[in-house]
C-alpha cells in the first residue's frame, strides 16, 4: 500500500478546483494507494498524469519509499510548461519525498 501525499503547491492548486473536481481528484488519490501506476507515463515510468475533466494531475511514484507525491495540476493550455517544470525539478521533489518518508517511519 502506498502513501499519497500532495506538495504544498499541489494542495493550493487543488483548492481552486470546483468541489466536484476535487472529489474526483480524491478518488484518484484513493486508487493510487493500491496501484500508483494508473494514468499516462510522461517520459519516465515514475512520472505520470491523470485527467479530471479538462484538468490534469501530475504525480511521481517512488516505489522504494512506497510513496506517491502529487506535485502539480494544469489545464490543457499550460500542460507542457507544467510537465517541463516537474522534469526540471525532479531532484527537489526527490528530496521532499525522502523527507516525507523519513517522517512517516
Amino acid at each position: 500500500m502506498y502513501s499519497v501525499i500532495g506538495t504544498e503547491t499541489y494542495v493550493k492548486e487543488l483548492d481552486k478546483w470546483t468541489k466536484t473536481d476535487r472529489e474526483a481528484a480524491f478518488k484518484i488519490h484513493v486508487k493510487l494507494t493500491e496501484n500508483p501506476f494508473v494514468g499516462d507515463p510522461l517520459g519516465f515510468e515514475f512520472f505520470r498524469e491523470k485527467r479530471v475533466q479538462e484538468k490534469r494531475i501530475y504525480f511521481l511514484v517512488y516505489k522504494e519509499l512506497n510513496l506517491v507525491l502529487m506535485v502539480a495540476t494544469s489545464g490543457k493550455k499550460n500542460q507542457q510548461a507544467t510537465i517541463d517544470y516537474v522534469k526540471l525539478n525532479l531532484d527537489q521533489f526527490r528530496i521532499i519525498a525522502e523527507k516525507i518518508a523519513k517522517q512517516a517511519s
